[in-house]
């Protein structure tokens, strides 16, 4: 478990950023964006286009998504790796490791983009090597491998498996299960193996049974508290609809908890969230660990609060608010200098513990931008310009920033959506 945390605090520490390039006028660069929709997809079936409502064409914005993936899984970049025949990874280039993170993450993008083959490439290398089969650990994945298969630490990040079972489901909705990969029965064993847990083994529930909100690790340490950037209280809703597993009210339950949750977390005046915290939301204040402040993790909050918008809108007030206050710091700090670690209140740091050089990520660029799917202010515009404008320049990394930019450029452009079953 120590490894665990060092290797994710060092390892995003240690990321090559790079800056968007300069930024050129867009179309119609007067116009305001529209205001957020008032329902989300899973009522609707719609999805905001923001790019559009910025004055490009579909074909403009299908090329740069299209670029923006290809980046990706193009092999120049060395993210998407395919060592066989029946079998592919996403590696952590900065490392040369493969984590749960960014597999699901990649599982995610493939059935949103109706890519089986990758999809199934992936699902394959991770239910073969970093699946665990029996054990206290069954149906958990080791958040670390090897790109040979062998693991680096077993142990299991709570994100990982957030992602596999939403993607699989999907998978199950938009390609059925006979196709030589039964998706739903797949997602269901986590889903079954993930509850059952008692602790033996010093192994947990991937849900905590009090608080019904996600741990950071499903083992006795990291039973303990949870990682804002965790929180996707939409997945629960997908879990609900379709896992068909019995536990509907269950998940949407701890739907309901996840967005609670967060009205906590959040600085009231700042919009920042820890990296971790307590299940009541507070900051931690634990000697050993530097996650109260606002790090690597926590870059995935207003993205991830914009898909629970564009889904769900179940909680409208409160995350309209959100999105303008987070762009709101961010923008008081330079749209094209804010960096990107903060103490949550707005100060800056020690240089004690920075975690790497501050620097204007491009991780943080986009999912700053993506917030704009819920904000309603006139500058959310600008955040949105700034993603369209940035290019991946010597030293970008495609692993951690490239899948964050990915995700938000599939947000923005309506590509990112509830897949409903077929």
């Amino acid at each position: 478990m120590n490894l665990c945390i060092r290797k994710r605090l060092i390892g995003w520490g240690l990321l090559l950023l790079a800056g968007a390039s300069a930024m050129a006028s867009s179309p119609d660069s007067g116009q305001t964006l529209n205001a957020p929709w008032t329902k989300g997809a899973f009522e609707t079936r719609q999805y905001r286009n923001v790019f559009a409502e910025m004055g490009y064409t579909q074909e403009e914005i299908d090329k740069r998504v299209q670029a923006v993936f290809d980046g990706i899984f193009s092999p120049e970049n060395k993210v998407y790796v395919e060592p066989d025949d029946s079998t592919a990874y996403i590696c952590d280039i900065v490392h040369n490791d493969v984590r749960s993170e960014g597999m699901s993450y990649g599982m995610m993008v493939a059935v949103q983009f109706g890519r089986k083959d990758i999809f199934d490439r992936l699902w394959r290398w991770s239910k073969t090597y970093m699946q665990h089969k029996e054990g206290p650990s069954e149906g958990y994945f080791a958040w670390c491998c090897r790109t040979d298969g062998s693991h680096i630490d077993g142990g299991s990040a709570s994100d990982g498996e957030l992602y596999f079972i939403t993607s699989l489901i999907f998978a199950s909705n938009r390609w059925g299960n006979e196709t030589g990969i039964n998706y739903l029965a797949d997602a269901r064993h986590i889903l079954d193996c993930a509850l059952k847990k008692d602790g033996t083994g010093g192994i947990m529930p991937l849900i905590h049974k009090e608080h019904k909100l996600i741990t950071f690790v499903p083992n006795d340490f990291g039973y303990a508290f949870t990682d804002p950037s965790y929180h996707l209280p939409a997945f629960y809703e997908v879990w609900a609809r379709w896992a068909d597993d019995g536990r509907s009210d269950y998940w949407n339950e701890c739907a309901e908890r996840s967005r609670q949750y967060l009205h906590k977390a959040v600085h009231p005046v700042t919009g920042l969230t820890p990296d971790y915290s307590n299940y009541d939301g507070s900051l931690m204040h634990k000697g050993w660990m530097i996650g109260d402040a606002f790090r690597f993790d926590s870059w995935r909050v207003p993205m991830n609060i914009a898909l629970d918008y564009s889904w769900s809108c179940a909680d409208r007030e409160w995350q309209q608010a959100y999105a303008n206050k987070i762009q709101d710091f961010l923008y008081n700090e330079g749209i094209d200098t804010f960096i990107n670690q903060y103490n949550v209140d707005g100060t800056m740091l020690p240089d004690s513990l920075q975690m790497g050089m501050p620097s204007h990520a491009p991780g943080l660029v986009a999912t700053a931008a993506a917030a704009s799917l819920v904000c309603t202010h006139a500058k959310s515009r600008e955040f949105v310009q700034r993603l369209w404008d940035s290019r991946p320049t010597p030293g970008f990394n495609y692993y951690y920033d490239g899948l964050l930019r990915l995700f938000a450029f599939m947000h923005l452009s309506g590509k990112y959506q509830v897949i409903f079953p077929e």
